[in-house]
């Protein structure tokens, strides 16, 4: 069979899920104005990622709730996933801080659940609503070890910063242990094959320790500032 010997498809009407798919278009336009309406006022803020499944007790959970903790104390909203794991120790220690613990909940059949420690809570359909959300009114990324969301939001924001998509901004990766293997193979096979620059690399921190974390978010901004520049929020109506 030739392209000219096959059925034209047809363009509309004729499936049932057709105007369902175009009134879908409304509910995510409301997803986008709810969430920047909720959050247009939380600057600073810093997005925290990790793993739903990282129970209380292990040390990355400590460890993300000591950098909200602290975090907050020092004036920066923290925005999470609203779930559990890593996200429910972000927003816990920034709950018990002097700012916002914001939660962006997504609905899922399975693993998804509201955790309790959230000032300003706001749940979501669509997946890549929400991780706009993440991205628009963050100033800095701190990512802790996860799955696969977890690599999604940090390839997803390494993306965006490297192709000036957005403005650039602090992405610091915690937990060194956990991220080596990875950092070396962006070394060895990306840096290698010409796949990214070795300038690409500086778009990356890694840090430990929750003090050195929020230090460097500081550091990053002493001569700017944390409020966006004219191009920058150009940019970012773009994003």
């Amino acid at each position: 069979m030739s392209l000219q010997d096959k059925p034209a498809i047809p363009l509309s009407g004729d499936k049932p899920w057709s105007a369902k798919e175009s009134w879908r278009l409304f509910g995510i336009m409301a997803e986008f104005v709810e969430g920047t309406e909720r959050l247009d006022t939380i600057q600073p803020a810093v997005s925290i990622f990790g793993s739903a499944r990282t129970t209380p007790d292990n040390p990355h959970y400590q460890l993300a709730e000591e950098i909200a903790k602290q975090l907050s104390d020092a004036g920066f909203a923290v925005i999470s996933g609203g779930g559990p794991g890593i996200m429910e120790a972000a927003n816990k220690g920034a709950y018990f801080g002097k700012s916002p613990s914001v939660g962006l909940n997504i609905q899922l059949p399975h693993e998804q659940h509201r955790n309790a420690y959230q000032d300003i809570s706001q749940t979501f359909r669509h997946f890549f609503a929400r991780k706009y959300m993440f991205i628009k009114f963050a100033t800095a990324y701190v990512v802790l070890p996860g799955g696969f969301g977890t690599l999604d939001e940090l390839m997803e924001a390494l993306t965006l910063v490297q192709t000036g998509k957005t403005r650039k901004m602090p992405i610091i990766l915690v937990y060194s242990e956990f991220w080596r293997g990875l950092l070396d193979w962006f070394q060895k096979i990306l840096i290698t094959q010409g796949f990214i620059s070795a300038d690409d690399m500086n778009l990356i921190q890694v840090i430990d320790e929750p003090g050195q974390v929020v230090n460097a978010i500081f550091k990053y901004y002493e001569t700017s500032g944390f409020e966006p520049t004219a191009a920058e929020r150009e940019i970012q109506l773009n994003l």
